[in-house]
């Protein structure tokens, strides 16, 4: 009875040990990940005021030649 007691204690440790990394991985994984999405961020926000610099200019350059074509 000792034996399979014993057998049953040792798998269990295993199955916790197991657990133990893939919860350390999963952390470690996710810190990446967060990173990442820091960076995404931040060049998304680059991006849309790149868009909207655009726009002011494209808006600009329109009004300029409506203005010639009134002449």
């Amino acid at each position: 009875m000792t034996e399979i007691s014993e057998n049953k204690f040792d798998s269990l440790n295993t199955k916790v040990d197991d657990l133990i990394n893939l919860c350390t991985e999963m952390k470690q994984e996710n810190q990446v990940l967060k990173v990442s999405e820091t960076k995404w961020l931040a060049e998304r926000k680059q991006l849309l005021e790149r868009n909207q610099e655009a726009k002011a200019k494209l808006e600009s350059i329109l009004i300029r030649l409506k203005a010639m074509d009134i002449s």
